[in-house]
Order: C-alpha cells, then sequence, then structure tokens
C-alpha cells in the first residue's frame, strides 16, 4: 500500500467524521475525495489503517472513524496552519478597540476565542513571577479609604481599597504612594514578604500607620497575582457536543470549573515548531478529559522573554483541528503584540 495514499486516506476520514459525525465508508471517501482508485483498494487500505491503530469500526458499522492515535498522526502532518479570514481578522481589530483596560482584554480574547472555534475557550492568567512593580499609587476616596493602585512591567494594574483609622489629606497619600513606588520600584512581584519594617519607617512617624495600613495592601496585592487562574468561555458549545461526549461531558465540566486539572495540563503542555501544543484524548493524562482535545498557544505581555501564559481550547476529540490550530495561534500572537506594544 502506498504510504502517501494512506495518509491521504486517513486525512479524508478525519476530516470526513470532523464535518459528519457519521463512521466514514470506502465508497464515500472514493467519491467526496476524488481518490482514483477503486472502493475494494480503499477497503484495503482502511483495513491496514485499522490494524496499525489508526481508525476503528464503532460498533458494527461498516464506517470507520479516527482513534486518538489517527488524529495524533493527522495533526502532526498539518504542516501548514491556514492565516485567518478577512473577517476574523477585523473581529480582532474590533476586540482591541473595546477593550478597556488588560482584564477586559483577556476576557474579550477568550470569548472571541470561543466563538471562532465554537469550543470551551480558556485562558491562562500570566503568573507574575517574571513582572516587575513599575509604579504604585494612592488615592483618596473619602477621609478614611483610599485605593491602592499597582502597576506591574506585564501591563497588568491591580487595585484594592483600603479603610484608615485616621483622616488623612490627599497630599499625604500622594507621598505614601511617591515613597514605596520609590522602595519597591523594579522588584519583582513574586518577591514577597515585603520588608514592611523598612517601608512603614522611610515616612515620617505621623504617616507611618496608614502606611502601614498600605504597604500590607500591597503585599495583599501581589500575592493574590501568585495564584494561577483562568478565564472561561464557551462552555455551552461543549453542551452542543453532547452526541460526541455522551455521559464523559459531566466530569469534563466538572474539571473546567475546577481548573486546577486544566492549569497543571497547560503548564505540562510543550509548544512545538509551529507554535501550538496539542493533546489529544488519553494524551491530556485525567481520565475526565480523555474524551476531549485541548489546543493551546503562548502568548506574552512584555515582548520578546517576556512574561507568558497560554491560551486555547478544548473540546472533543472530533474537533476541525487546523481551523482551530489556526485561530488558537492567530489570537496568541495577535494578543502578544498588542500587549507588548500596550
Amino acid at each position: 500500500m502506498s504510504d502517501t495514499r494512506r495518509l491521504h486516506v486517513l486525512r479524508a476520514i478525519v476530516e470526513d467524521y470532523v464535518h459528519t459525525r457519521e463512521p466514514v465508508g470506502s465508497k464515500a471517501l472514493v467519491e467526496r475525495h476524488h481518490l482514483e482508485v477503486s472502493p475494494a483498494t480503499i477497503r484495503n487500505d482502511m483495513a491496514h489503517l485499522e490494524e496499525e491503530g489508526l481508525i476503528m469500526a464503532p460498533h458494527t458499522s461498516a464506517g470507520r472513524i479516527p482513534t486518538d492515535q489517527g488524529y495524533r498522526l493527522f495533526v502532526d502532518r498539518i504542516t501548514e496552519v491556514r492565516p485567518l479570514s478577512k473577517a476574523e481578522r477585523k473581529a480582532m481589530d474590533a476586540l482591541v478597540e473595546a477593550a478597556d483596560d488588560y482584564e477586559s482584554m483577556l476576557e474579550q480574547t477568550v470569548r472571541l476565542l470561543a466563538m471562532l472555534t465554537n469550543q470551551v475557550a480558556v485562558i491562562q492568567h500570566p503568573q507574575q513571577s517574571t513582572a516587575k512593580i513599575r509604579h504604585v499609587d494612592v488615592v483618596q476616596m473619602s477621609p478614611h479609604k483610599a485605593l491602592t493602585i499597582v502597576i506591574l512591567s506585564s501591563g497588568r494594574v491591580e487595585q484594592r481599597m483600603v479603610t484608615l483609622s485616621d483622616d488623612i489629606d490627599e497630599d499625604s497619600l500622594h507621598r505614601i504612594g511617591q515613597r514605596l513606588s520609590e522602595q519597591l520600584y523594579h522588584r519583582s512581584a513574586s518577591a514577597t514578604p515585603l520588608p514592611l519594617d523598612e517601608l512603614i519607617g522611610s515616612v515620617e512617624p505621623a504617616l507611618q500607620p496608614p502606611m502601614a495600613v498600605i504597604a500590607n495592601a500591597v503585599e495583599a496585592i501581589l500575592e493574590a497575582g501568585r495564584v494561577d487562574r483562568i478565564i472561561m468561555a464557551g462552555t455551552a458549545n461543549l453542551a452542543k457536543s453532547g452526541g460526541d461526549l455522551g455521559p464523559a461531558i459531566g466530569p469534563i465540566l466538572e474539571a473546567l470549573e475546577e481548573q486546577v486539572v486544566l492549569l497543571r495540563l497547560l503548564h505540562e503542555m510543550q509548544q512545538d515548531q509551529r507554535g501550538l501544543s496539542v493533546a489529544i484524548g488519553r494524551e491530556t493524562s485525567h481520565d475526565s478529559l480523555a474524551e476531549t482535545s485541548v489546543v493551546a498557544a503562548e502568548y506574552v505581555t512584555t515582548g520578546p522573554g517576556g512574561e507568558g501564559a497560554k491560551l486555547g481550547v478544548v473540546g472533543p476529540t472530533r474537533m476541525d483541528y487546523g481551523s482551530t490550530m489556526s485561530a488558537v495561534r492567530a489570537m496568541a500572537r495577535y494578543l502578544s503584540r498588542i500587549l507588548s506594544e500596550g
């Protein structure tokens, strides 16, 4: 059997099964893909593919469907990831215009990715391990309340409201913010605890009580940023795939809700030369995700060598890998460029 034809047959089976959800027979392959050989020859090819564990017959059907191993070979042979369409690029441009800040940028990115792929889209918040403190500001909200703002080199802006025991004027709060900025500038956001005694002692005695409260708020902001978390959109798309997933859909939704399993998987997935990570079926190494595939790519927030995290999609193994890989990689590159420029 020709290896080239075998790969053509496998690719045709994957593509047909993805679009029809029906097991694929030899006659349909010949008619749809113009393979220029007889159905008997294709049946022989399919028998070899089945022996190699690349396709299988569900129940007593005469047709065949891809196995996880078959999907893996198919995905590995996708050498060119198509560019996005003009409409998809326009949607990304609209995304940038609509986003007010870093958080809304991530939220709108994941919603757009879910829409483009018809899958569950996820985006990992970058850890602050490589981010540096760029600026600290303190804004008076009332005589006893102040907003503590921390700006990081990654572009993230975090804030926390604090309550002060004594009245304090706006100028005093500005001096506290200025002193914190001077003392903490370019300090790693993951370097906690902060030198609180040193920070408190850096201001005059009258400002030491509010400095203690505000410095503790800065430390709490940085500690919260060290916790991994995921923003998710499109879980309804998974429910629409219920026919593929059957009773597995419940455990999948639970795993997505808990996030721990998915976070671990995203950390472990390694990018290939195409800039993509793809885990298929059992490759996810977790029983609850055994009926799914995860396609992911890394985005960075501060240019080459900067802080990075992953975005991607989760869907049934019967997904349109070509289009999904295209959308995921394009979104990652687009987001990296926008965040780095910002």
